[in-house]
């Protein structure tokens, strides 16, 4: 071991950075959306809102990816589930870049995009929370929190990745050339980096409090039972923290470049910039985040953050409407940094709700069940409310919702870190 971490710097640092391609490719998806709604559902006034569909529907299979995923991290350990996972979904976003069009096949395009999401969607069950588990088991304790939120600043990495990858080649090809194959090379790039990754887990060390585990004979036979039976309350506050990291993430950064688009305020290629620069100010204020959490507590932080949801998200999207770049660029930094300081602390705040006896499961479940309900399913109903109520402050509305709800758990919640365990 070296540095003081439980498990070799190299292991961290692969855990930690690995997250890049999930958000890779989910990211990728939504910047994506109104090119994949040309390709895959064949134009129109209809085929942007059912695209943003089929990514929420692919939403539903991360929770049972979660229980299948999360018994194989408690019962063989998390190194293994880390491995299938990324597996899983090297060879999802290689068939996607081999798919047929709807200029080709006509509506069955769709159906086996749909079908390509949601193998995602399963194999991300698995990816995220898994990585936290064993960061949080494989770090030092009182840093925790930074090391945590470097997994969440590299799925950010992820997303600037996709972002840029997205906008390089929408502003390279003409719109023929998109159509016909120019759509595939995102895809592309985000199979051959999942293969990297999976190449560079395969060297990982086992967490070792599983090793501990195991070698005490101390398993647990259905890890997802005990979670739901000894951990239900630690269930409970995982959901709130991830609900409120899910619709601060997916409807204030993911669905930006869709709502500027949409509600005409800049250019599809210049939304898309616009959410590159969203992104690096996110990756940029999430260590400090995770900093100030192993300082401070998870709980102030998540406190604070909560009311910031529900202050500013109002003027945001109202701002980014009008007519204005820069104030569409004010407004989509704005929200991000709020989104990356609740990725940054939520992440390790789940994570320390459970024992590691059923840790992967009970993060598992717990996160991804807010995920489907406040991340896949938001951008879709935010699109809908903004098309059918004409209001561009309608997402808004609904991220200061959640922030409202989950306040008052914050506020209860029992402080997690370390060294100020209350």
């Amino acid at each position: 071991m070296q540095g003081g971490h439980r498990v070799s710097n190299r292991s961290i640092l692969v855990a930690a950075l690995s997250t890049v391609v999930e958000w890779y490719d989910f990211t990728l998806y939504l910047y994506f959306a109104t090119v994949l709604s040309r390709v895959f559902f064949g134009g129109g006034e209809a085929s942007l809102l059912a695209t943003l569909g089929g990514f929420a529907v692919a939403y539903v299979m991360r929770p049972v990816g979660a229980v299948v995923f999360g018994h194989i991290g408690d019962s063989k350990g998390r190194r293994p589930m880390l491995l299938l996972s990324m597996a899983i979904m090297s060879l999802a976003m290689l068939a996607t870049a081999l798919l047929p069009t709807h200029a080709q096949v006509g509506s069955a395009a769709a159906v086996l995009m749909l079908a390509m999401r949601c193998v995602m969607g399963f194999s991300v069950g698995g990816e995220y929370t898994g990585v936290i588990a064993y960061l949080l088991e494989g770090s030092r304790p009182e840093r925790r929190g930074l090391i945590a939120s470097l997994a969440a600043a590299a799925s950010e990495v992820g997303a600037l990745l996709a972002v840029a990858v997205a906008a390089l080649t929408v502003s390279l090809l003409s719109e023929a050339q998109l159509q016909s194959w120019g759509w595939r090379i995102p895809f592309l790039v985000g199979a051959v980096l999942a293969g990297a990754v999976w190449f560079a887990r395969s060297m990982m060390e086992e967490s070792p409090d599983f090793v501990r585990l195991k070698a005490a004979s101390e398993l647990a036979p259905n890890p997802l039972a005990h979670a739901l039976s000894h951990q239900w309350r630690g269930l409970l506050r995982a959901f709130a923290i991830s609900a409120f990291g899910s619709i601060t993430y997916y409807v204030g950064i993911t669905y930006v470049p869709a709502f500027l688009t949409s509600v005409g305020t800049v250019s599809e290629a210049d939304s898309l910039w616009l959410s590159t620069v969203a992104a690096v100010a996110v990756i940029a204020v999430t260590p400090f985040v995770g900093l100030l959490a192993d300082r401070v507590g998870r709980k102030p932080v998540l406190i604070g953050l909560a009311i910031l949801g529900a202050a500013l998200p109002i003027t945001m999207f109202s701002l980014m409407a009008g007519a204005s770049t820069g104030h569409a660029l004010l407004g989509a930094v704005t929200l991000a940094l709020v989104a990356g300081g609740a990725s940054a602390v939520g992440a390790i705040a789940t994570g320390e709700q459970f024992s590691e006896t059923s840790r992967a499961s009970g993060l598992g479940v717990g996160y991804t069940t807010a995920t489907v309900i406040f991340g896949g399913l938001t951008p879709f109903v935010a699109q809908h409310l903004v098309e059918s109520t004409g209001s561009p402050a309608v997402p808004g509305i609904m991220i200061a919702a959640v922030a409202i709800a989950v306040l008052p758990v914050f506020v209860l919640m029992r402080e997690t870190a370390p060294s100020r365990v209350s």
